[in-house]
């Protein structure tokens, strides 16, 4: 109950219209803010030259008296010490919380022979709106006759999903031989500095009876676009849904993603959320929600939420209000809302729609990368086109200090239908948040 508690008041970003609640809360409450800073918009968008990770943990399943597996942290490297009250109590429920995350399908586990790896991921947001990743990678240890899968959790506040992809690969790895290799190779981690976009960073790692290994990990030059694979998404749905999908999010709606592999809602959910570039979801966003934690379809606040399929009957029994309910595993809409075709101005949809289906006809010839330039390019065009005038309308003091003339901003804006979609958007946390920013600094927003 007190790990659900923690989740319920840590999971939400302040928006420009809570900002000073919030700020109170803070100010009362440092012990309660580990990093980062208020209202910060880009949380996973990181510069180089820091650790690559906070720590590394393993989750094991351990039996219990009622003849449950339960997950438990039986290995964390590297040990915090030194650390003041407030923050080894945010610390320790973090560290609670992990495992559930680690294994959110429940505790109905059982040994096994074999078991394929799959990689996926979770987010955990502070209540002072910074971000920490979890990239997990669930496996079973090497070894004879049954036996139960482990998580191995590298816990970053760096978001690049494809980069810690690798790295886990070479934990994998070195867990077949013994624990005890893990160790110097996540030492070595530690101790590089994180890549600038673009650029390469070698590990040495020594491995029984391999020698001395180089280990490069490169980032992509696009960074904002490191920590997505929108070739998931196109995969799984039609361009047709995916606009809808967006035009739910644009809203601040609540939606819920189905499917019953992990890596498959941490994908895809990584990707919608990156559709909305260069604006930042400002609520609830769980791409894999644990079994405890599935009431939270009850909130009557925004939420991006990933469920395995398994709970459907459960998540359907629920009280909830209106959402846009999705399923990945067929590719199609269980309950929407109705509107999601009016919402985007039908010109510009048509637009959207016709570069999908361009992609998506492509999709032997494009790269992942390429693929990633090129959708998150026509959503970016959108957002161009409805509101790249913003910084015309920024009024600015003496004192250096901004102040957005919305009324004058959507006047601008000479389509009737482009004008109506921009009254609500404006209405928005993320378009608030990203004025917020943009009153600060006279300096536009880089790109």
């Amino acid at each position: 109950a007190s790990i659900s508690n923690f989740f319920r008041r840590s999971i939400r970003r302040p928006g420009r219209r809570e900002g000073k609640e919030e700020a109170s809360a803070v100010e009362n409450n440092p012990s309660r803010v580990p990093q980062g800073k208020p209202g910060e918009r880009s949380s996973i968008l990181y510069s180089a030259g820091q650790f690559f990770f906070e720590y590394l943990v393993v989750v094991s399943l351990k039996k219990m008296s009622d003849g449950h597996y339960e997950p438990k942290i039986t290995y964390q490297f590297p040990k915090r010490e030194n650390l003041l009250k407030g923050q080894k109590e945010e610390e320790e429920r973090l560290l609670q919380a992990i495992p559930l995350f680690c294994f959110p399908d429940g505790n109905n586990w059982a040994p096994v022979t074999e078991f394929t790896s799959e990689t996926f991921s979770f987010v955990l947001t502070n209540v002072d709106g910074s971000r920490k990743i979890g990239y997990c990678r669930r496996l079973l240890p090497s070894g004879r006759g049954v036996r139960l899968p482990e998580v191995f959790c590298i816990i970053s506040c760096l978001g690049c999903f494809g980069l810690f992809s690798k790295i886990l690969d070479e934990v994998e790895k070195r867990r077949q031989i013994s624990m005890a290799v893990i160790y110097p190779f996540m030492q070595g981690l530690r101790e590089s500095p994180f890549p600038a976009p673009g650029k390469t960073v070698t590990i040495k790692s020594f491995i029984p009876e391999s020698g001395t290994e180089l280990i490069e990990l490169t980032r992509p030059v696009d960074a904002h676009l490191e920590h997505v694979e929108f070739q998931a998404l196109l995969q799984r749905l039609s361009p047709h849904l995916i606009l809808h999908i967006f035009a739910s999010a644009v809203l601040e709606r609540r939606l819920i993603f189905l499917a019953e592999e992990l890596s498959v809602l941490s994908q895809c959910i990584h990707a919608v959320a990156a559709l909305l570039y260069p604006f930042t979801w400002a609520h609830t966003y769980i791409p894999v929600v644990p079994e405890c934690l599935l009431d939270t379809v009850c909130c009557p606040t925004p939420f991006m939420v990933g469920i395995q399929m398994r709970h459907l009957e459960r998540v359907l029994d629920q009280p909830m209000e209106e959402a846009l309910m999705v399923d990945l595993c067929e590719g199609k809409i269980l309950q929407a809302v109705g509107d999601e075709e009016e919402i985007l101005p039908i010109k510009l949809q048509n637009e959207m729609l016709t570069s999908l289906n361009r992609h998506n006809n492509n999709n032997n010839v494009h790269t992942p990368e390429q693929v990633n330039a090129l959708v998150s390019d026509a959503f970016v065009q959108f957002f161009v086109r409805m509101v790249g005038h913003y910084s015309s309308h920024i009024k600015w003091s003496k004192n250096g200090s901004g102040s957005f003339q919305e009324r004058a901003f959507c006047k601008a804006i000479a389509s009737r239908t482009n004008r109506k979609f921009v009254k609500k958007f404006v209405k928005t946390n993320m378009f608030s948040l990203f004025i917020e920013e943009a009153e600060k600094s006279r300096i536009p927003q880089e790109g």
